[in-house]
């Protein structure tokens, strides 16, 4: 079998599939009118949302361990990347300044639901 064979085949196959759908005539819509513009006394009712409160301020101490956990990290890695060396002291304790932040975060952690008949189920 040709290529030129089977190109025909398949587009009889192709022309012949399944029931021709018959389409009625179309029918013309009349064009939309456009919208009115607004009138200042509706841009005037319009709702605004009164503005949003303040984001809360953490504790100076919850502040430092969250600088500690996120913070000191990320510096390492710059001075990694950068080659920059820092003196043996000055790594050990931002590596405590680290470890610290996470305990006391972890230590300040609730120890039950908040909820006592809570099981923890959300939808």
């Amino acid at each position: 079998m040709s290529a030129q064979d089977e190109d025909e085949l398949w587009r009889s196959i192709v022309d012949n599939y399944g029931d021709r759908a018959e389409l009625d005539e179309p029918v013309e819509t009349a064009p939309v009118p456009p919208a009115p513009a607004a009138a200042p006394e509706d841009v005037e009712e319009r709702f605004v949302p009164p503005p949003p409160p303040p984001l809360p301020r953490p504790e100076n101490k919850r502040l430092v361990a969250w600088a500690g956990v996120f913070g000191v990290p990320i510096l390492l890695l710059v001075c990694l990347v950068t080659g920059i060396s820092l003196p043996a002291l000055l790594a050990y304790a931002m590596v405590g300044w680290f470890v610290g932040g996470f305990v006391y975060l972890v230590l300040l952690m609730p120890r039950g639901p908040r909820d006592p008949d809570d099981d923890g189920a959300r939808l």
